[in-house]
């Protein structure tokens, strides 16, 4: 499968930002912001790792489906069962579960500032990547409309 050179160009640069936010994230220096009692980094140790398994069961469904950049390749199929029953993005669920707690633990506000650019671009990222989606799939629009994008709140009848 082909795609425009435009969305490829796209794809690539929101992949860079995505993953130059995440090293950045690690970089930054932890901070004394607030303070982080010694149960609650345990609480968050834990959810960061509930984020990284979650990222790897939403990839691994994926199977040959899944790529790099944002873009379906020749093998995607239209995912609805397993985590993407309950959300649309599973991956980037679980980065920004690992994410959040990880800034949060750091006592860092400069971690949360960076925590707060990359659910930002992760928005930008799904929304455009949708787009891509819908124009592949019949029956995306309907699934998009009945699963939410990243936080299951919503019960599905």
């Amino acid at each position: 499968m082909t795609h425009p050179r435009e969305d490829v160009v796209v794809a690539r640069y929101l992949v860079t930002a995505q993953f130059g936010l995440i090293g950045l994230l690690a970089v930054v220096p932890r901070g004394h912001g607030w303070p982080v009692p010694v149960g609650l980094q345990v609480v968050l140790a834990v959810l960061v790792l509930v984020g990284v398994a979650i990222m790897g069961l939403g990839a691994t469904s994926l199977g040959k489906g899944l790529t790099a950049t944002p873009l379906p390749n020749q093998h995607a199929q239209l995912r609805t069962g397993g985590l993407y029953r309950f959300v649309r993005h599973p991956i980037y669920t679980g980065l920004l579960l690992s994410a959040t707690a990880y800034a949060l633990a750091s006592g860092s506000v400069a971690r949360v500032v960076v925590l707060a650019l990359l659910i930002a671009l992760l928005n930008v990222k799904a929304r455009w990547e949708e787009a891509r989606l819908a124009r592949r799939f019949d029956g995306y629009a309907a699934y998009a409309a009945r699963t939410p994008r990243f936080v299951p709140l919503r019960v599905r009848r």
